[in-house]
């Protein structure tokens, strides 16, 4: 999982220095917990429920692998791919799941020749920077040959919200419009919103999410 390039060489904005480093490290000790694995297996589970399952799955952004972790307790047979910019992170994942391909390198610059079932991101997109959300954008597209979710903050019109003390390192807006926009053969399947105060299950977060598919399969 190690790279020769230094972490400037490597990455172009700020938000991907951003979360490479310190704070993408003391990210993963607030965000690794057995509680989130399980609210997440809820959470696929109903997602999966609208689609058949995937063979293959690829996520952008895993961080220390709740999701990944999630979607293999849910369908164990599920090839698993992550994308993680923090090295730190990618390594606490490759350890709890050894059975997943995980690649350090950045959202905006993995290119594969390989497609996916299922290609997703969740809280992710909010932290690109606005002008390369096209980059990331296309590798969500690029690498799909069935569906693709994002899982974000949403706001209707683009918003800038400061993150933790930090400025320019967290953006709402409408990234499914955009996306469906940007490629007029994705349709929207479903889509939903997690609320953190769910009486049926306690959720971390406020979450809405995107479920559409890729009508050329290519």
């Amino acid at each position: 999982m190690s790279d020769e390039k230094s972490a400037s060489e490597r990455y172009n904005t700020d938000q991907e220095m951003f979360w490479q480093g310190q704070f993408g490290d003391e990210y993963v000790g607030r965000n690794t917990s057995e509680d989130y694995i399980q609210e997440n297996i809820v959470f696929f589970k109903k997602v999966f429920s609208l689609i058949d399952t995937p063979s293959s799955v690829l996520e952008f952004g895993p961080n220390s692998g709740m999701n990944l972790r999630a979607i293999n307790a849910l369908e164990p047979e599920i090839k698993l791919t992550g994308v993680e910019i923090n090295e730190y992170a990618a390594a606490k994942l490759s350890k709890s799941l050894p059975s997943a391909d995980i690649h350090v390198n950045s959202f905006l610059e993995f290119k594969s020749d390989q497609s996916w079932n299922f290609v997703f991101c969740k809280g992710v997109l909010i932290h690109i920077a606005p002008d390369r959300l096209g980059d990331a954008y296309d590798a969500l597209y690029r690498h799909s040959n069935a569906h693709i979710l994002v899982a974000e903050y949403y706001n209707i019109t683009p918003l800038e919200v400061q993150y933790r003390g930090h400025a320019e390192k967290l953006f709402k807006r409408d990234f499914c419009g955009e996306m469906l926009d940007r490629y007029p053969d994705l349709k929207l399947i479903d889509y939903g919103f997690i609320y953190h105060r769910d009486p049926n299950f306690d959720f971390y977060d406020d979450v809405t999410w995107f479920l559409m598919e890729k009508t050329s399969g290519s």
